[in-house]
């Protein structure tokens, strides 16, 4: 499996101001889950969040895409697949043989990507039942570790029809061949441009791809600094980004 990003390694999540959400916290398939958006949406999208959880910087995002787009109405899904056993924010840098350990046990437990993906069917599956087969249409986005999580699971069989990773981390252009669904990739200045564009060259399917460069890895999540004016516009034109690419693809 391909490495983690050095940014994502080494950045600590941004402090944020108090967000008053829009949305509910439910239990879906045994996951508690961020649930927002209007009630007459005919289409969802599930967010894989970063390895911080429910960061107010992700929930208000998943407002942002719920309800800024006036004629495209979602019903968004934010599931603790990490089930609530998130990344400690003393562990970065890991400039220790402690915090390098630490980090290591998290991402071969309960941040393993392959057990996350296992989980990702039976939760859509779940909610459109109790949907009655009215959200008929799925995206999925993947933040940081998100990212990975979202080229398992956009292949063929795959119950979304477009998808989006921001700011991935272990991004590996030989995954890019699985990926059967339209995709936006939303990078930041601070992972590797060969990568990314490796990646994004191997795709086979519709794409939208952009680098904020003078983002921090993770600025659309935990490391958002909303207090600061470029960074909270850099923000909001990225969810804005992906509801275009929705709009368009879903």
């Amino acid at each position: 499996m391909s490495q983690h990003s050095n940014a994502c390694c080494s950045i600590a999540p941004k402090a944020s101001p108090k967000y008053d959400i829009k949305g509910e916290f439910i239990e879906v398939n045994g996951l508690k889950t961020y649930k927002t958006g209007p009630a007459s949406a005919k289409k969802a999208i599930l967010i894989v969040y970063d390895i911080f959880g429910f960061s107010p910087q992700s929930l208000q995002g998943a407002d942002l895409l719920a309800y800024s787009n006036k004629s495209e109405e979602y019903q968004v899904y934010i599931p603790d697949f990490l089930l609530g056993q998130y990344a400690d924010h003393t562990w970065f840098p890991p400039d220790t043989p402690e915090k390098g350990a630490a980090m290591g046990a998290f991402f071969q437990g309960p941040a393993n990507p392959v057990t996350t993906v296992g989980k990702v069917p039976g939760v859509v599956e779940a909610i459109k039942a109790e949907s009655c087969g009215v959200l008929g249409a799925w995206g999925i986005v993947g933040k940081c570790w998100g990212g990975k999580i979202v080229s398992f699971s956009c292949g063929e069989s795959s119950p979304f029809k477009a998808a989006a990773e921001v700011h991935p981390s272990m991004i590996d252009p030989s995954d890019a061949a699985g990926i059967k669904v339209p995709i936006a990739i939303l990078a930041s200045g601070d992972e590797s441009v060969d990568d990314v564009q490796g990646f994004v060259n191997a795709l086979t399917v519709p794409k939208y791809s952009e680098t904020f460069a003078d983002q921090v890895h993770g600025w659309m999540a935990a490391r958002g600094d909303l207090e600061n004016e470029r960074s909270k516009a850099e923000y909001e034109r990225g969810y804005a980004t992906l509801l275009k690419f929705f709009a368009e693809h879903l």
